[in-house]
């Protein structure tokens, strides 16, 4: 099946189809980026998104994830200024009319425009599929693409996921858009407990299935067992300063580690210690293991109780039909020393530092509560495989961890849009 990655970065997505059949080919501009995805064997052209002919390249599915830094929340903001040219150059797009540059020239932040790019192709190759991501506030662009798109014989969903109810060990969110030519386009069904402040973990079983326990931020490092690290001080567990990549499972017992990963290593020398037995990678619909060993009863999630299916009237939904309310405002005041064994990690934004709740570019404040990781934890943490082979400095390295969309949420996403009903089970 011939897939099109758009700014495929370090492979977040590419990992994830993989492990579904598909092999998608890269496009991604950063140098950093492509030496990585050329290390870990990806098809990979390097190369302007904006600049090429979208028709030559013909494609069965298409995948993007756009720059997020004007739009995110932890940025300077100037995607979100710029919103009123973008949605008027993706209107032209729609029309026929490319106005790309007059509204770039005019932008804030010139990556502003970038996130038109997936419509332009979208539309330019009609593929059988689309799967676009991006941070919570392009959501209101994702529905007007899916309008647009659904106005050409689509599918479509827009809406937020939230990583940890995938098992994702963070509390990540990120805006999707599905659309679909040859069935149904419907979110995945969270795997897991959604994480609210206060709550304890559950593992619940009902007539529909199960959903597992979040996972806890230690308890993906393996720091739930000895030492754990102290804020703002390079992680480490035991006494060789090191620590485990942890296979959660129901009993949450420390499993054997898949890769030993090495408190203070060359952030370029990220890859498998020799003596090191290859990882095996295998997805499971149902896997509590973020090292991705599956315990595998696929397709047996439903919501929680209470939630309700998003609506979808006539193959499209215009709205954000989340699977589950917002989250409780709150800072949550978790600022102790062990906040990351009571929750998932927050989000991983390509910093050395993983921020307590509340405590993410506060001024003054910004490393109060903070766990300095290394960059095999923090790619372990966005559901990397043990050992992957980032390249480029350690800035560039951490760059492209909090840039990328975490595999595990990638594969839930691609099992559910690209895969007919009936491979699913399988998969």
């Amino acid at each position: 099946m011939s897939v099109v990655d758009l700014f495929a970065g370090p492979g977040g997505w590419d990992v994830a189809a993989r492990e579904l059949g598909l092999y998608p080919l890269g496009v991604e501009h950063d140098d950093s980026a492509c030496a990585t995805r050329d290390a870990a064997g990806l098809r990979t052209l390097q190369a302007d998104v904006s600049a090429l002919d979208p028709l030559n390249f013909p494609c069965v599915g298409l995948i993007a994830s756009p720059p997020c830094q004007a739009w995110s929340m932890a940025g300077k903001g100037g995607g979100r200024r710029d919103k009123q040219h973008v949605v008027q150059c993706a209107q032209d797009i729609a029309a026929g009319r490319d106005t790309r540059a007059e509204h770039k020239a005019v932008c804030e932040d010139e990556r502003s425009i970038l996130a038109v790019e997936p419509l332009r192709w979208a539309l330019a190759l009609r593929p059988e599929w689309c799967a676009f991501e991006q941070v919570p506030p392009v959501l209101e662009l994702w529905t007007m693409f899916a309008q647009i798109l659904a106005a050409q014989g689509y599918s479509t969903w827009a809406g937020v996921l939230e990583a940890e109810r995938f098992g994702v060990p963070q509390t990540r969110e990120r805006a999707i858009l599905l659309a679909s030519r040859v069935q149904a386009a419907v979110p995945p069904e969270p795997t897991h407990q959604r994480y609210v402040p206060g709550e304890p973990q559950r593992h619940d079983v009902g007539m529909f299935g199960e959903v597992l326990p979040w996972v806890s931020m230690a308890q993906a490092l393996g720091w739930e067992e000895g030492p754990s690290p102290s804020p703002s001080v390079t992680g480490g567990g035991g006494a060789t300063g090191g620590v485990e990549v942890f296979a959660s499972k129901h009993a949450r017992a420390r499993a054997a580690a898949a890769v030993r990963l090495r408190a203070g290593t060359n952030a370029n020398d990220v890859s498998r210690p020799a003596d090191t037995p290859a990882p095996t990678l295998r997805f499971g619909a149902r896997s509590n293991d973020v090292s991705w060993v599956s315990n595998a009863q696929p397709n047996a999630a439903v919501r929680a109780a209470g939630e309700q299916a998003p609506t979808i009237t006539g193959g499209h939904d215009t709205g954000d039909r989340r699977w589950v309310t917002e989250r409780p405002a709150t800072t949550e005041a978790l600022r102790a020393d062990d906040w990351h064994e009571k929750r998932p990690a927050t989000t991983i934004a390509g910093d050395l530092r993983v921020f307590p709740p509340g405590g993410h570019h506060v001024p003054g404040d910004q490393s109060n509560g903070a766990v300095r990781v290394t960059p095999e934890e923090a790619a372990a943490l966005q559901t990397f495989p043990p050992g992957y082979p980032f390249q480029g400095s350690r800035t560039a390295v951490f760059t492209q961890i909090g840039n990328a969309i975490p595999p595990l949420l990638a594969w839930h996403v691609l099992r559910a849009i690209a895969l007919p009903v009936e491979l699913r089970e399988a998969a």
